[in-house]
């Protein structure tokens, strides 16, 4: 994978997790429970693909060990 399509991808992900944290931060307190389990649930995946994708990004643009 390249540098730039690994920057594309973090923004992507960096985009939906402010979507979704939004969404959430939306939702009235008594917001129906089902709902907001998704998003949590959807919010925590996203988190983790974001982290991954960070941590790929990272590992590309460290020089090679050799």
């Amino acid at each position: 994978m390249t540098v730039r399509y690994l920057a594309e991808e973090l923004y992507r992900w960096t985009r939906k997790v402010q979507d979704l944290e939004k969404a959430l931060a939306a939702l009235e307190v008594g917001a129906d429970m089902p709902e907001r389990t998704r998003l949590e649930m959807e919010l925590r995946r996203a988190r983790q693909e974001l982290a991954h994708m960070r941590a790929l990004l990272d590992s590309k643009k460290e020089p090679p060990r050799i």
